[in-house]
């Protein structure tokens, strides 16, 4: 491969492969919820199955804190969420998802499999797996 420009890189290459999937799933999640975003989506998904802090998921959704706050605040206005004072310790907080966010949800993991299947159809198992490979590698390169 020639890599002569900033635009043939792997790099730009993964950064453009998560700007398709994330413009071609907010498309499809739009039809279904016209007002949640692929990140409030996300930290939908997050919660159901995870008993995580507002930080935490900041982490894995790839947000800052303040970014973080203003999406749970949307959240909570959609009543999506509901956020709650740690009776053991006040300085946490928890979130939960309310009866609408639970709806939403229901409603979100169809489109998000036919994501997911959309952007792999023509890719192996084998070629996943050493994709998946190769980024973890990076990603450790990148943190080490």
């Amino acid at each position: 491969m020639n890599f002569n420009t900033p635009t043939t890189t792997v790099l730009y290459s993964i950064e453009e492969t998560i700007k398709a999937y994330r413009k071609i799933s907010q498309h499809n999640i739009t039809q279904i919820v016209p007002d949640i975003t692929v990140d409030q989506a996300l930290i939908l998904l997050i919660l159901e199955s995870n008993d995580k802090t507002q930080t935490e998921i900041a982490n894995l959704v790839f947000k800052d804190y303040a970014s973080m706050t203003r999406i749970v605040k949307l959240m909570i206005n959609k009543d999506y969420l509901i956020k709650t004072t740690d009776s053991l310790d006040k300085r946490k907080a928890k979130l939960e998802i309310t009866k609408k966010g639970k709806e939403i949800i229901k409603k979100l993991k169809p489109v998000i499999q036919k994501n997911r299947e959309t952007a792999l159809n023509t890719v192996s198992d084998e070629e996943l797996e050493q994709l998946y490979k190769t980024l973890k590698k990076i990603t450790k390169n990148c943190n080490s």
